[in-house]
């Protein structure tokens, strides 16, 4: 990502969408960018397991998880499959586990905090549907921009 998200947002504030929920940065690139893909679950990461097994094509993955820390969504392993597919970073609106390891991943990962317990994986959810986290819509298509400044996504 050459421009900052600061800088995105006073060129083209009009057209996005910036997200007021403070979320941590666990992966190894805090600067990522692209397409949005959505995964709406709760505590049970099979559907988000199965999706990053796939081309990303540079694409970042939009979990909803509905806020739930209770277990993690992302771990080491899931992270490690993104990577050697191809997406550009996770945002999580939960939790990950294995948090040192992903650091040392070329992925970014943004949550809202970490849990050691696993998730179920009974393949509950939904894939490439709308999502709205704190206000925001995350549309499948649209494209997404973080760093440490934040999240920004096309309107």
């Amino acid at each position: 990502m050459t421009t900052s998200t600061a800088d995105l947002y006073d060129e083209r504030g009009d057209e996005l969408d910036s997200l007021s929920l403070q979320l941590h940065d666990f992966g190894g690139r805090v600067a990522f960018e692209g397409p949005v893909r959505t995964v709406r679950c709760h505590r049970d990461n099979a559907l988000v397991k199965d999706l990053l097994a796939t081309p990303g094509d540079g694409a970042v993955l939009v979990v909803d998880g509905g806020g739930s820390l209770e277990s993690a969504l992302v771990g080491d392993l899931i992270a490690a499959s993104a990577v050697s597919n191809g997406w550009a970073g996770l945002i999580v609106f939960g939790a990950i586990r294995d948090r040192v390891a992903i650091g040392e991943l070329p992925i970014g990962v943004k949550a809202l905090g970490s849990n050691p317990r696993k998730s179920v994986k009974a393949g509950l959810g939904e894939v490439d549907v709308p999502v709205t986290i704190a206000g925001v819509a995350f549309v499948p298509g649209r494209h997404v921009w973080a760093d440490a400044d934040g999240i920004l996504v096309e309107r």
